[in-house]
């Protein structure tokens, strides 16, 4: 008795070409909004457009993480990705932060990427004279520039990526610095 199996081994091949789309909720989103479109539903387009963008954003944030560093040895690393939630409300960009700790201290680095607030940052943290007039100091961690005021650093990456450190130790916050990839940063294109 023969069998026909054309048909079941084309079918698998099809649900196999479908399934990476069928997987990706961006797409999903996209399309529904097309079709909700289409049938002249005009808010349900929109809502699903947001979704669309929503998801959109956080694989952005997702993919931004990838820059803070691991914790030093004997510290641990908690990541903070509701940072770019709050910067909706500053005109957008990406964000991301980490605390890391080791019992008796923490320290925190915070990174935001295409915000309209960090390019008007960019000006002051690149004039020395404003910086020195505010009270910082213009410090070196590796390559990278930073303005500092007590525990706080503050410098910019590419002229569009604000790095921000923070902590009660002024070594641990540099031993941390010391380990962020700032050539990395600087190629980050979501």
């Amino acid at each position: 008795m023969a069998r026909n199996v054309t048909a079941p081994l084309l079918a698998a091949a099809f649900a196999l070409c479908l399934s990476p789309a069928q997987a990706d909720d961006i797409l999903d989103a996209l399309d529904a909004s097309r079709t909700a479109y289409e049938a002249g539903n005009v808010g349900t387009a929109l809502q699903e457009l947001s979704i669309a963008q929503a998801l959109m954003q956080q694989q952005k944030t997702e993919s931004f993480v990838a820059y803070l560093p691991d914790a030093p040895e004997g510290w641990w690393r908690e990541i903070d990705t509701d940072v770019a939630a709050g910067l909706a409300m500053f005109g957008g960009g990406t964000g991301a932060e980490a605390i890391y700790t080791n019992g008796s201290e923490s320290v925190s680095v915070m990174l935001l990427a295409d915000s309209p607030m960090v390019a008007s940052m960019a000006g002051m943290l690149a004039n020395p004279a404003m910086l020195m007039a505010s009270g910082g100091k213009l410090v070196t961690v590796g390559d990278q520039r930073f303005a500092q005021t007590d525990t706080e650093y503050t410098g910019m990456v590419a002229n569009r990526i604000l790095v921000q450190a923070s902590g009660g130790n002024e070594a641990a916050v540099i031993k941390v610095l010391e380990q962020i990839d700032y050539d990395g940063l600087a190629g980050y294109a979501p």
